[in-house]
């Protein structure tokens, strides 16, 4: 039995991706990457999800290092990990770019 390894780049973009599957989490990440610096408040507040919800899709976002967030009584503080934004970008842009088959029908 031969166990397949997969590269660091492509964990990586699979981790981003997995982030990223849920809309929620997708008009977080617009409403934090469109703030000038971060955003201080409750999320909930301005998009249409609920507090619980928001506090897990936080969390995923959070684990996968698309965004960043300190507490700092009463308020929490969440920006976008402008590093890791950068990586995805480079990660995606290149998955995208490497596997653009514009050749018409799948199977000729």
């Amino acid at each position: 039995m031969t166990t397949k390894e997969y590269t660091a780049e492509q964990e990586r973009l699979a981790r981003f991706a997995k982030a990223m599957g849920h809309p929620a989490r997708i008009a977080i990440l617009e409403f934090l990457a469109a703030q000038e610096c971060c955003f201080f408040g409750d999320i909930h507040e301005v998009l249409p999800i609920s507090k619980a919800t928001v506090s897990q899709h936080l969390s995923e976002l959070r684990d996968a290092g698309l965004i960043q967030g300190t507490i700092e009584p009463p308020k929490v503080r969440y920006c976008i990990n402008r590093e890791n934004w950068a990586t995805a970008r480079r990660l995606f842009a290149g998955f995208f770019k490497e596997n653009n088959r514009e050749k018409g029908e799948c199977c000729p």
